[in-house]
């Protein structure tokens, strides 16, 4: 019989498949998506995640894929690793997780557990408890387990993270929490049992604690436009050798987790609209910068703007709910010609070379390493047009300036970047 089956092989449940069979455990990972199966019969990773490729090679022989979620029933651990997006009426979609279920539940038997893995709205795992009690009759704890395991880890660090993260097990009933815990237990990282509601609120809040915090300092940022002040020195002056500063530095804020998950906890909030006020701050950053270009060059209709990052995040291949696009759409409805550079993702882009050659302003949505150096500073002031602005939120090569014309970069720049 096998061990353990995970059902969703996306960037948390493929990685997670993989650690289980490194670990010496029989897998089956689960997904409908054939492109996705057809890459990993073929050994190679769909995406991009550190170290996954070596072990993808290195535990061939321990997994086994299918595409049905009912061949998931042959393992005795069950994970469900599927999408839990938000409705756009601030109310949590749970069609995934019940199809899942209802395709499950002719095949579960005693003995079976159900670890939900993916980012769920509070009283989830209770509702999943309910629903194989009230359509087969289990007694949840004692027949058949479920808990929530929740996933903490940060994109492209999952092999550094999974065996150091504490993790944290919210179990339904008399034994789900430790029948869960023995299974996570073999990934290395220390267990922390609580209740199920503590789990989902830990894991929902901990993104939602990240949120509010970077939408700080984009509001500073803006605040900083307005009252014709330096955002990099003024964070500087917050946090220098203060005990109690810690303030971010501005810039993109998205990812499927972070833009979404706020939601899980204002769908039925006693404070409505606060989570919402920081969703809008992260979101407005797009508009932000557009609103500055237009300050400073005028209409851009028929201006080349070179889009630089359509990742969500630094020197990954992720652009899910990247606000790069979001940038790009906005840049478009100014009549703007907008050229896209980035090295890390699927999506078909231009050269540097390409992107930046004659632009009037070069923005840079994502901080790839590969921009945060001279070489990059270089070729974008000998391609772009002489008084091209730079738009530079995350200060990528230290001039600590949001808007500055491309000589003034250069002037400004730090030593790394020179």
């Amino acid at each position: 019989m096998t061990d353990v089956a995970v059902i969703g092989l996306g960037r948390v449940g493929l990685p997670l498949a993989l650690a289980f069979a490194d670990a010496g455990l029989d897998v089956i990972g689960v997904d409908n998506d054939p492109v996705r199966i057809a890459s990993l019969r073929d050994g190679r990773m769909p995406f991009d995640e550190p170290g996954a490729q070596a072990v993808l090679d290195r535990v061939a022989g321990r997994l086994e894929l299918a595409e049905r979620a009912e061949d998931a029933a042959v393992a005795t651990h069950i994970v469900l690793t599927l999408g839990t997006p938000a409705m756009s009426h601030i109310e949590i979609d749970l069609r995934q997780i019940r199809a899942v279920l209802d395709d499950l539940l002719p095949h579960l038997r005693p003995g079976h557990a159900i670890h939900l893995r993916s980012t769920i709205a509070p009283n989830t795992t209770d509702f999943v408890a309910g629903y194989l009690r009230k359509h087969r009759g289990f007694a949840i704890g004692e027949d058949v387990f479920v808990a929530h395991v929740p996933e903490r880890i940060a994109s492209a660090k999952f092999f550094e993270e999974i065996s150091t993260l504490p993790c944290i097990v919210g179990g339904v009933g008399e034994r789900s929490g430790e029948v869960a815990a023995e299974l996570f237990a073999r990934l290395g990282a220390p267990i922390v049992q609580t209740t199920p509601v503590q789990a989902e609120l830990a894991k929902i809040w901990t993104n939602i604690l990240r949120y509010a915090n970077f939408a700080l300092p984009n509001l500073l940022m803006v605040d900083c436009e307005q009252y014709d002040a330096n955002v990099f020195e003024v964070i500087d002056l917050i946090n220098r050798d203060y005990p109690r500063g810690g303030m971010k530095l501005p810039g993109f804020t998205a990812g499927t987790c972070l833009r979404k998950d706020f939601a899980f906890s204002e769908e039925r909030s006693n404070a409505p609209g606060m989570l919402l006020a920081v969703s809008r701050v992260n979101e407005s950053v797009p508009l932000f910068l557009i609103q500055g270009l237009k300050r400073r060059l005028g209409a851009l209709d028929g201006r080349k703007i070179a889009v630089l990052g359509l990742a969500f995040k630094s020197d990954t291949d992720d652009e899910r709910d990247s606000l790069s696009h979001k940038l790009i759409r906005m840049l478009e409805r100014e009549l703007a010609d907008v050229a896209v550079h980035d090295p890390h993702v699927p999506t078909p882009t231009s050269s540097l070379d390409e992107a930046v050659l004659d632009a009037d302003a070069v923005i840079v949505a994502t901080n790839h390493a590969e921009f945060r150096t001279g070489d990059a500073l270089r070729q974008i002031a000998s391609g772009a047009r002489r008084e091209a602005l730079i738009v530079d939120p995350w200060n990528c090569w230290g001039a600590a300036q949001v808007f500055a014309h491309t000589d003034e970069v250069v002037a400004l720049a730090d030593v790394g970047a020179r």
